[in-house]
């Protein structure tokens, strides 16, 4: 699992064990039930932070405790999820967010490598400079979400934006590396406040955090008649139902789909309906 899947697997054990003031493995399946309960109507949290909660504490009690799965799976429901589209930038509004909401070459190039290769943001802060390959424009993901390596777009463009910053700030292993510790990647944290000011200062509306870009990566590339099974593969994921969540249709494409009904040729049925 990801660090981030780890800590918060370790966060929601130690929740159920500080709401009982018990080690988790003297608590009941009814106990865990009832503490679902308690996340549910007393912290009213959304369906996704549950479902989270409950993988974590279905993974301890399968996994840690080998309590059988049937009464795990009682003790810890799945909770349904409200189906909501990715929210994304336009062409105009990302124009508009790596000019003038990013006069800082360091952010400009952060942000521009971001929604140009389509990378989550833990993927972006951990590139290396030997994970670019210029001649075939390509960026190695190395161990991305699921472990997984991949290969994704490095364009002309981001490949002279990444010359400039690099021009000026030489960085030697990381591509971008934490201003406080130059040995260390750029942290999470950081890569979203430079969204988030960057957005400000371009005056757009929030669609979201940074993984908006991502989002944004892959509906363009579809709007522009890539096949949606190279966005796949591009993104990283290993289901095509996942990458369908993009086939958001646009009002302007919309507008230029024409009807079936025009393919007819009814015209003299309907005018002699009209005698």
């Amino acid at each position: 699992m990801s660090e981030s899947t780890q800590e918060s697997y370790v966060y929601w054990v130690h929740n159920l064990a500080k709401h009982y003031h018990l080690a988790p493995d003297q608590l009941s399946d009814e106990q865990v039930k009832v503490f679902l309960q308690y996340l549910v109507q007393e912290r009213k949290l959304a369906p996704s932070s549950l479902n989270q909660a409950g993988s974590a504490l279905r993974s301890f009690y399968q996994l840690v405790l080998r309590r059988s799965l049937e009464k795990v799976q009682l003790a810890v429901p799945r909770f349904r999820q409200a189906t909501r589209r990715p929210e994304v930038f336009s062409i105009q509004e990302m124009e508009r967010l790596l000019t003038v909401g990013c006069p800082h070459p360091k952010h400009r190039a952060f942000l521009m490598t971001v929604y140009g290769a389509g990378l989550r943001l833990n993927e972006a802060c951990h590139l290396k400079i030997k994970d670019l390959n210029s001649a075939r424009g390509q960026i190695r993901v190395e161990q991305g979400k699921g472990r997984k390596d991949r290969y994704t777009l490095f364009s002309a463009a981001l490949q002279e934006q990444l010359r400039i910053y690099w021009k000026a700030f030489r960085p030697l292993h990381w591509l971008f590396p934490s201003s406080e510790q130059p040995n260390e990647p750029m942290c999470d944290g950081t890569g979203q406040k430079i969204f988030r000011k960057a957005v400000a200062r371009a005056g757009l509306q929030r669609h979201g955090g940074i993984h908006s870009l991502r989002h944004s990566f892959a509906t363009h590339l579809l709007e522009s008649g890539v096949e949606i099974t190279v966005v796949q593969r591009l993104l990283g994921h290993s289901s095509l139902s996942t990458t369908s969540t993009y086939l958001h249709v646009t009002q302007q494409r919309l507008a230029q789909i024409k009807s079936p009904l025009q393919l007819l040729d009814l015209s003299g049925f309907l005018a002699s309906t009209k005698r």
